[in-house]
């Protein structure tokens, strides 16, 4: 009895699991949520932290009055699950306007017509937005530039439409609620939804 007693408390506590819809600080739509288990194949997380939301657009905001030195990128949420090492990250930054998007990126990026400008493959994913906010003083005159960025490791997925779409449905639902934190004029250009409208390669 003592022995068994002694094993159950050795044991580790299994891991808490929360749903897709808890991740990236509640940020994500019901069909981000869905596009969410598609990428990582699984519908079971880790528990996810809070008030990444609050701080980013914090840190945001502070970063808009260190232009135009270079800031770093301000990490949102984290999605791992426990059984897979495949994990998802988004983090957003402000970009200087002299700096474009792709310059450095993979082949097997696409552009859409999402936002000022907009990236997506099987790896990832990235939105580009104009911002003009009582957040980002002097906006008015020199709106910030903000991108929002995804990324997958070690998740190996296929070059498709489907996967392209997912990707870009996490992080539009992610960078929309910042958008609406940071109260930008007419949502950055940004639509609710997201609308794919792939530009020609």
């Amino acid at each position: 009895m003592a022995l068994f007693a002694t094993a159950c408390a050795g044991e580790k506590p299994e891991p808490e699991r929360v749903t897709a819809e808890q991740q990236c600080d509640g940020s994500l739509s019901p069909e981000a949520a869905r596009a969410l288990e598609t990428v990582l194949k699984t519908k079971r997380f880790s528990a996810a932290g809070e008030g990444g939301l609050e701080r980013v657009t914090n840190e945001l905001a502070e970063d808009y009055t260190k232009f135009p030195l270079w800031t770093h990128g301000r990490d949102l949420c984290e999605v791992n699950h426990p059984g897979n090492s495949g994990r998802l990250e988004i983090e957003l930054r402000l970009r200087r306007d002299d700096d474009p998007l792709g310059g450095g990126h993979a082949a097997n990026l696409h552009r859409y017509d999402m936002g000022a400008d907009a990236l997506s493959g099987p790896g990832g994913a990235d939105i580009v937005l104009f911002c003009v906010s009582p957040r980002f003083r002097g906006s008015d005159k020199r709106p910030a530039r903000v991108q929002g960025a995804l990324t997958l490791r070690k998740a190996k997925l296929p070059d498709t439409v489907p996967v392209r779409e997912a990707n870009l449905t996490v992080l539009h639902s992610v960078t929309f609620a910042v958008v609406r934190k940071l109260g930008c004029e007419d949502d950055a250009g940004l639509t609710e939804k997201p609308v794919f409208k792939a530009l020609p390669e």
